[in-house]
């Protein structure tokens, strides 16, 4: 039934500085951005691997409390191939990011890190080849 992840969304809460963020730090191309003035909002897609993550802006949307570990969605992660060189890019950014944990179920590595918002975001590094 399911093929595949098309999309995340992301309502961010400045535009400019999670738009920033997410192509300059952490290197997602642009795939099309579209002001959409009838909404006053922004929508910008950006390509991650065969995914993509919608950016979007709304006049003051409302907060949504989201750590790790509350009821609801509970991070996005991204693979890389090199975490210690992804987390090197990250803090020379000014990007804090947590120390390493090890994934005890798959023996991976793995950081966390906050976009603008607070939004959890995860690096986990995959396996060769994967």
């Amino acid at each position: 039934m399911i093929d595949g992840l098309h999309h995340v969304a992301i309502i961010c809460s400045d535009y400019g500085r999670s738009k920033d963020f997410y192509t300059r730090i952490l290197g997602l191309p642009i795939i099309r951005e579209t002001y959409r003035a009838e909404r006053q909002s922004w929508k910008c897609d950006l390509a991650v691997g065969q995914a993509q993550i919608e950016l979007f802006s709304f006049p003051d949307p409302p907060l949504r409390p989201s750590r790790p570990e509350a009821q609801g969605l509970r991070h996005l992660a991204f693979g890389v191939r090199d975490l210690q060189a992804a987390m090197r890019r990250l803090e020379e950014a000014g990007i804090e990011v947590e120390p390493v944990r090890r994934d005890t179920l798959t023996g991976r590595d793995f950081t966390f890190f906050a976009d603008p918002d607070d939004l959890p975001l995860e690096l986990y590094e995959l396996a060769p080849g994967g």
